[in-house]
């Protein structure tokens, strides 16, 4: 009997544990800031976090972050250049996440702030330039493009199907084995599994086909 009940009690700590962690609706801040809480404000529109895409500065996306984002130009070695702002670590209802976002400044511009960039760092996967005051400015009053979540816990398919339902297309990439959750009217993305950690995109839906169409050429979908 005794052996039961400590059986008992080691199952109701791992059930708590995971309703922590997938379902915590009732810690703090509010549902707004739930990565799966996808609003459109617009038809066209993606709203997350209280950020709409393709509106939103990077400046209002700090100010709900509550955190001063790390900005760089990004110039990789097989793609154009584009401005990407990171945040080590945000805490939304109990969800721990990294985020990374892109911000949409005119190509035009970007040339410019690559020539007066005040130090370049190489990366395995480009170059990473270190922008003015002047500069930074700008792309603080630029929109966020896209936004990536990390979140620090595990997601799996059962989390993921609770929380968005089944997706529209799932795309299995050749290289890495890991497979994107799409789900074009949310202009959302979610990795699962291969080598890299989960995390969910988001973009405007103008853009998805071009979040789409590179997994196809270089992946395989899974049919059901």
């Amino acid at each position: 009997m005794d052996k039961k009940i400590a059986l008992g009690v080691v199952a109701l700590f791992i059930v708590s544990v995971i309703v922590l962690l997938a379902a915590p609706e009732d810690a703090p801040d509010t549902p707004a800031t739930l990565p799966w809480n996808i609003t459109h404000p617009t038809p066209d529109t993606v709203r997350v976090f209280g950020i709409t895409l393709g509106v939103s500065t990077l400046s209002d996306a700090n100010k709900v972050f509550k955190e001063e984002s790390d900005v760089s130009l990004f110039k990789p070695s097989d793609a154009g250049m584009g401005v990407e702002a990171f945040i080590e670590e945000v805490n939304f209802n109990g969800l721990k996440a990294k985020i990374v976002m892109t911000v949409a400044v005119a190509p035009e511009k970007l040339q410019g702030m690559y020539e007066r960039g005040l130090r370049i760092n190489s990366t395995p996967s480009g170059k990473r330039i270190t922008l003015t005051a002047d500069d930074l400015l700008i792309v603080r009053n630029s929109p966020v493009a896209s936004l990536t979540y990390l979140p620090n816990v595990s997601l799996d398919e059962a989390i993921v199907s609770k929380r968005f339902g089944e997706p529209a297309m799932r795309i299995k990439e050749t290289r890495s084995g890991a497979v994107h959750w799409l789900y074009p009217q949310h202009g959302l993305d979610v990795v699962l599994g291969g080598k890299e950690r989960p995390l969910l995109q988001y973009v405007a839906l103008k853009n998805f086909e071009q979040l789409r169409d590179p997994l196809l050429k270089n992946g395989e979908e899974i049919k059901n």
